[in-house]
């Protein structure tokens, strides 16, 4: 789908890059230092849905390697790239990557693109790819402020480029049933990860669903409910080297 939209669209801004040349690179520190509430040192980086790889070659100055991984290859073969930094063309299910090379797994408005069997697969392959111990950041828009594509202005479920975006509940019990020990919801604010237990997040959901969609978007976008309905930024951790799954 991608290749084809890349192919009648040649000047497409990701092919070009030209325009929102600033608004681009804002993009990047922003993801940079969002990440950096959860990066330790030689970190192992896995970015799902790489794109034209900025935020991976930006994590190269820090991380000991990192993996950037997408589904179209003339997006990956667009840039130069750091020596550490291997680009890896996927499916968009499978991770070709070895088992248990990845300390830290990372998507950015990927998960909302895949079908929800091909996403549970993937999280399985990113499991896979995990150390013991190791962690995936997965972002994604919230459904209740939905839908997030073009589809907001045609109805209130996504039918675009958005197969399915989700709730906390939702995508926390998918990540459980893929084989990650942990799973932890955060917020980002003022550049700073603060965790919210999903014990809190769960029953607020449930509210908020009860509400008639328009009414439901109009107050989840607003301050201080956009903070936890706007985007889903949860963690999930792969069990530790002893730790049972």
């Amino acid at each position: 789908m991608y290749e084809e939209l890349f192919a009648r669209v040649p000047d497409h801004p990701q092919l070009t890059r030209k325009a929102g040349a600033a608004d681009a690179a804002q993009r990047v520190r922003s993801q940079l230092r969002f990440l950096g509430n959860f990066m330790g040192e030689r970190e192992r980086v896995l970015e799902v849905g790489a794109g034209d790889a900025a935020v991976s070659r930006a994590l190269a100055s820090t991380a000991d390697r990192v993996f950037a991984l997408d589904v179209s290859p003339t997006i990956l073969q667009m840039r130069e790239r750091p020596a550490n930094v291997e680009l890896v063309l996927s499916d968009g299910i499978t991770v070709p990557i070895a088992d248990g090379c990845v300390t830290l797994a990372y998507s950015n408005q990927v998960m909302e693109h895949l079908h929800p069997d091909d996403a549970r697969e993937q999280l399985t392959e990113i499991v896979r790819c995990l150390s013991p111990g190791g962690r995936y950041l997965c972002v994604t828009p919230h459904r209740a402020s939905g839908p997030h594509d073009i589809s907001a202005f045609f109805g209130d479920e996504p039918r675009g480029f958005h197969l399915k975006e989700y709730s906390v509940g939702e995508l926390a019990a998918a990540f459980r049933e893929s084989g990650f020990a942990h799973v932890s919801a955060h917020a980002y604010v003022r550049g700073r990860a603060v965790r919210i237990p999903l014990a809190v997040l769960r029953p607020l959901e449930s509210l908020i669903f009860r509400l008639p969609p328009s009414v439901r978007r109009r107050v989840t976008r607003r301050q201080p409910l956009r903070v936890l309905f706007n985007s889903i930024h949860l963690l999930g951790e792969r069990a530790s080297a002893g730790e049972a799954p």
